[in-house]
């Protein structure tokens, strides 16, 4: 009875678990607690921190239960990660979710949305001369865009043993948004140029809003045919939403799908951060690298705007290049916050999604830009 008792235990997780497993259950825990009691993007943090836990379960090699197991069911899940097919899923339901009115009212502000993917090259040359592969360094600088579709998709293409820490570190800075941007925004720019109010952007035609994204999708992509893919599906979805005669299939873009995409994304994403293979100095290097492109991103569009002042007659408030990154609407909302912390009647919220939206776009062509040099 003993001999069996003892055989038993050596077959459960407590006798199986691993040092590098606990503290990947902590941090798992971690997001799940940041995604429920601080509201740091919930939708992404507690799908991809129980991912975290379910991928340190200490199981048997054999079973067919991990995620590298071949023929178990979270590798079958995850090869919509690695193969690239679930960033372009979620990239449809963000254009059928997306009113790109802000944006074709002013088209100068698009700029702000190119000039902070500055970071991803800047980083990219930075991962290079640590010792990185022209890949690997490609796909830890897209980090800087705040896209974590983005970030996948290029990585599952240039990197893939490097999705688990690119895409925890990519979904970490974007939920972290309203922590890491307003330091370097106010760093960056003066109580004066924050207090500057802009007028009010021109009414967009239904005409215009339908045909942008026929021309955004053949301009964009003859520009980065490698990001066709993710922006192929960006303008489907969007197309979808302004024709109004398929506004069933734009909402199932923008609910159905991209929210069961999401939660396989988010839980595959966690699992593969297994212990063994996530605890490494190469993943502390890319969350610092990670999080280097971020702030340099922030930093290039609002130094840009501030640029784009001394040129226009019409004063911009400079924040709102902070926006140029891709984590929407967050840095668009943090944009809005910090400018009403100076002025409560001050509402840049509208003009911030210009880049805020320019910026995913942006993103996108860097990742196609990067793939098509690298490849």
């Amino acid at each position: 009875m003993e001999d069996l008792f003892l055989q038993f235990l050596s077959n459960t997780g407590f006798a199986l678990v691993d040092y590098r497993q606990v503290i990947m259950l902590c941090v798992g825990t971690l997001f799940i607690y940041l995604g429920i009691a601080k509201h740091y993007e919930p939708l992404l943090l507690v799908p991809i921190g129980f991912g975290v836990l379910m991928g340190n379960m200490p199981v048997m090699h054999g079973m067919g239960l991990s995620i590298y197991e071949e023929g178990s069911v979270l590798s079958y899940l995850y090869y919509g990660v690695t193969k690239g097919i679930y960033p372009p899923l979620i990239f449809m339901g963000i254009g059928a979710m997306t009113d790109f009115s802000t944006m074709l009212a002013r088209p100068s502000l698009m700029l702000l949305g190119a000039a902070a993917q500055a970071g991803i090259f800047i980083t990219f040359l930075g991962a290079l001369m640590l010792g990185f592969s022209p890949g690997e360094a490609a796909s830890i600088g897209i980090i800087g865009g705040a896209d974590g579709p983005t970030a996948i998709f290029l990585t599952s293409k240039l990197a893939p043993k490097l999705i688990g820490p690119i895409a925890i570190a990519a979904y970490s800075y974007m939920a972290l948004v309203p922590v890491i941007q307003p330091p370097i925004m106010k760093l960056f720019t003066t109580k004066k140029e924050r207090l500057i109010k802009m007028r009010e952007p021109r009414k967009v035609s239904k005409r215009e809003r339908i045909i942008f994204p026929i021309i955004g999708l053949i301009l964009s992509c003859l520009l980065a045919p490698a990001a066709l893919p993710l922006l192929g599906m960006l303008f489907l979805g969007n197309l979808l939403k302004e024709a109004t005669v398929t506004e069933r299939l734009a909402d199932a873009a923008r609910n159905t799908v991209i929210d069961t995409v999401t939660i396989l994304l988010g839980v595959t994403v966690g699992a593969s951060t297994q212990g063994d293979i996530f605890l490494t100095k190469e993943s502390i290097g890319i969350f610092v690298l990670g999080a280097l492109s971020f702030a340099v991103a922030t930093a290039c569009g609002l130094v840009f705007a501030k640029g784009m002042n001394l040129f226009l007659k019409e004063k911009i408030n400079p924040l709102i290049g902070a926006a140029g990154v891709s984590a929407v609407p967050d840095s668009a909302r943090v944009v809005h916050t910090v400018a009403q912390q100076e002025d409560p009647t001050n509402y840049l919220l509208m003009h911030a999604m210009a880049p805020n939206i320019s910026g995913v776009i942006g993103s996108a062509i860097g990742a196609g830009v990067l793939w098509s040099f690298l490849t």
